[in-house]
């Protein structure tokens, strides 16, 4: 199951660390402020996820990429339009003299729409950008699928789910055959909806199909990241769409109920209007983030309460 810390403190700008279990990669979702997020971490990122580049949420990239400097790997950066020019500025800004083209590589996918992703990739010393390919999915590797949503914050902010793939479970208790390698056949007929592939368990031959009731999918963890954005209906049905269902979401909660205004005026959300998208989406849980740094401890307490609340309330 994928597993999300908050390496921010309170009064921090907001980073969060997804970890794949019984794995060395983790994903970063946005680059504020992070005091609890270790260089080990940093450089077990594979990907990183910008809702927006407002400072709050892109301050630290600086401190995250040089740490990340020397691996020889590519880390994926996703992120709203023009993403590609500012993470371009941000390293053309320092001297690389010391460092080869081989000792990282970027690849930048840039959210036009829901269906054109522009790849960019880009390596130093000199860092030029060179446009690859357009695509028309965010990101997926052997571990989960991204979907996004792109919500209104006076600019695009991308809220991020990230889906583990489904495992399929091999009943035992069910069956009577020795234990081989046809099960991983099996399994992987079952993935490909190959019902009419023939698998040979012992000296018998049987059609995959008469064997898929062996078989149980499990669908995987979904994950949710929702950073800023306005308390609108054109955002909530976009939020609808995509985080429908999930098992957890993070929800940016930047003011309590009391300065609402403010959350109008500056295309942010609050504490029971965050709570009840939420219920809306009827996700299984629901975490209130990314507090005002006005905020000290109490009124944290204060944002949490009328956030559940508006959550779990009939």
């Amino acid at each position: 199951m994928l597993q999300a810390e908050i390496k921010s403190l309170l009064r921090e700008d907001i980073s969060i660390l997804i970890k794949i279990p019984n794995s060395g990669k983790h994903y970063l979702c946005d680059c504020g402020e992070a005091s609890l997020l270790t260089v080990k971490e940093i450089q077990s990122v594979s990907a990183i996820f910008i809702s927006h580049t407002h400072i709050d949420h892109f301050s630290n990239f600086d401190g995250i990429f040089r740490h990340q400097i020397g691996s020889g790997e590519k880390i994926v950066i996703c992120g709203p339009k023009n993403i590609h020019q500012q993470v371009e500025s941000r390293l053309k800004s320092y001297t690389w003299n010391l460092i080869d083209e081989n000792a990282i590589e970027y690849e930048i996918r840039e959210i036009i729409s829901k269906e054109e992703i522009n790849i960019y990739k880009i390596r130093p010393p000199y860092w030029n950008l060179e446009l690859v390919t357009t695509q028309n999915f965010l990101f997926e590797d052997e571990y989960v699928n991204v979907d996004f949503a792109i919500l209104d914050h006076k600019t695009d902010s991308i809220a991020y789910l990230f889906k583990e793939k489904d495992s399929i479970t091999f009943n035992e208790n069910t069956s009577e055959f020795k234990k081989g390698k046809w099960i991983s056949e099996l399994k992987l007929a079952f993935e490909n909806n190959d019902s009419d592939k023939e698998i040979q368990i012992d000296e018998t031959v049987f059609k995959t199909s008469d064997l898929f009731h062996f078989l149980t999918r499990n669908e995987g963890y979904k994950l949710g990241v929702i950073m800023d954005h306005a308390v609108c209906e054109d955002n909530y049905e976009k939020i609808k769409t995509v985080f429908k269902g999930a098992d957890m979401v993070y929800i940016e909660t930047f003011y309590k109920d009391e300065d609402q205004e403010f959350a109008k005026l500056n295309y942010h959300s609050f504490a029971s209007a965050s709570g009840r998208i939420m219920k809306e989406c009827e996700v299984k849980e629901a975490i209130p983030i990314h507090f005002s740094r006005r905020y000290v401890e109490s009124d944290k307490l204060e944002i949490e309460t009328a956030f559940y609340k508006a959550f779990k309330g009939n």
